[in-house]
């Protein structure tokens, strides 16, 4: 793990990396948002379905590389490989934090 990414966003890839939903949807707000594969799931049943449907789908590993602050936001560029066409690829996960919980992850 970068040694600059912080809770909640280190959890995620920790959580996500042990390809455990319900620990990736508690990181959340109750309203969460995550874009991914362009949808969207909103709140946190939602959120933990698409992680249960993304571990089985893909069986990845994300490895987070270099993290970077945009605005309110933090962008965090990983490596992610699979059970997909084309892995290892890059991908940017921009997270919005608010307090100690995800409100928005946008992953692309």
């Amino acid at each position: 793990m970068p040694p600059e990414l912080q809770p909640p966003v280190s959890t995620y890839f920790e959580a996500s990396n042990a390809h455990d939903a319900e620990a990736v949807a508690s990181l959340f707000t109750p309203d969460g948002w995550v874009h991914d594969e362009r949808q969207d799931h909103r709140g946190t049943e939602a959120i933990r379905g698409w992680a249960e449907e993304t571990f089985r789908q893909y069986a990845m590993v994300q490895t987070p590389g270099q993290a970077r602050a945009e605005g309110s936001n933090t962008v965090v560029t990983a490596e992610v490989s699979g059970t997909f066409p084309g892995s290892p690829i890059e991908l940017d996960f921009r997270f919005m934090v608010e307090g100690e919980r995800i409100r928005e992850l946008k992953i692309g």
